[in-house]
């Protein structure tokens, strides 16, 4: 049987580069993968279905840049204590919309900390983030919800095997370009090569031409799949091929690969986010960092950045440096705050116009 932990060394090689390190649309992704990470292509493919079948992998997929393809929000919900359990499984079980579902605290009784559950959504276009919440709130008892839409990107990744070793402060040598959030429109071909595209891989799949069968399932041919798929990447639609780890439970053998998961809040003055967000998304511990405005309920809250790790003291150090780096570069900070994730379940988020109007219907005609 081969290893199938994440800290196996030939395992480690692999998904230092698998995790987040293959940008865009990649045609023999797994034979990039062996290239980078000098590890043989039919050994990568063997270790990753090996460790994708025991769960220490949970999905293999090619990402979109989905903030540009749909309205999309980090949303807070309060709700009763009584009630949050049961809300939370409604959110990840029928809710195919809502992709992180995260229940989150605080170390003390702050602004904010009585929004325990967080989810992250994603609504096509056409249709309204603010209605899709109300509904939801209807369905578990929610008291109220703030909508936080990113208005720009600075750190977007994973890498968390890779992240194990990082030292507080670690930073690029220059400040996070801020990626702005602009909604894209396709046409129908594209559609259907991306929701082909973005589709997870089963084990079956895990091949050299590992396209071939998605641009039949798209109705084109590969060379048309090929092509659209560039395109796609080039307008800055797709995201990474990656090996997404279960990072929230032990494996099967006990091993995690994160114990505590991060939301660092930072309220900056309201004409210095895109420096504030640059200066913070440079520190290689952040998985993301986005703008968001979490408004009065979270004292203005607008940069987050999101960092994973198995000490808490640890990311309180990691923490610590970037608030000293703000210090240092002279960006002054009024309010500051860690929001602790718990339990928490992860899905990609839907984004076909199709898939919502269905569900949509299912929803209003239970309601009937």
């Amino acid at each position: 049987m081969l290893p199938v932990e994440h800290d196996d060394p030939i395992n480690a090689k692999i998904l230092a580069i698998s995790e987040d390190k293959i940008e865009g649309f990649v045609r023999e992704p797994f034979e990039e993968i062996a290239r980078r990470s000098g590890v043989d292509v039919d050994v990568v493919m063997a270790r990753i279905a090996a460790m994708l079948r025991a769960g220490t992998i949970r999905r293999v997929r090619q990402t979109l840049l989905a903030t540009n393809l749909a309205d999309s929000a980090l949303v807070a919900w309060k709700v009763p204590p009584d009630k949050i359990d049961n809300a939370f499984d409604w959110m990840f079980q029928r809710d195919p919309f809502s992709g992180h579902v995260v229940l989150r605290s605080t170390d003390a009784v702050t602004a904010g900390s009585d929004y325990k559950l967080w989810t992250t959504l994603k609504v096509p276009r056409g249709f309204s983030l603010q209605q899709h919440c109300e509904l939801l709130a209807k369905k578990v008892g929610a008291e109220d919800f703030r909508i936080m839409p990113a208005k720009g990107i600075f750190t977007l990744g994973v890498g968390h095997v890779r992240r194990k070793t990082i030292e507080p402060g670690s930073k690029a040598n220059e400040p996070a370009k801020m990626i702005p959030v602009q909604v894209v429109d396709l046409s129908e071909q594209e559609w259907k090569v991306l929701l082909a595209l973005k589709r997870e891989f089963g084990l079956d799949e895990i091949q050299v031409a590992p396209w071939a069968a998605r641009a039949n399932e798209a109705g084109v041919s590969l060379e048309e799949f090929y092509r659209v798929a560039e395109e796609l990447n080039a307008r800055k639609i797709t995201g990474r091929f990656s090996t997404f780890l279960e990072h929230v439970k032990p494996s099967a053998g006990g091993v995690r690969v994160t114990r505590f998961n991060a939301l660092f809040h930072w309220a900056v003055p309201p004409d210095r986010e895109i420096e504030a967000g640059g200066e913070v998304g440079r520190h290689h511990i952040l998985t993301h960092c986005y703008w968001r405005e979490a408004g009065p309920e979270f004292k203005n809250v607008n940069i987050m950045a999101v960092a994973h790790g198995t000490d808490k003291q640890l990311l309180l150090q990691h923490k610590a440096a970037i608030d000293r780096h703000l210090q240092a570069k002279g960006i002054p900070v009024s309010y500051t705050n860690v929001f602790w994730g718990g339990r928490s379940e992860i899905k990609p988020s839907e984004i076909s116009p199709v898939v919502y109007r269905e569900w949509l219907r299912e929803m209003n005609s239970q309601s009937a």
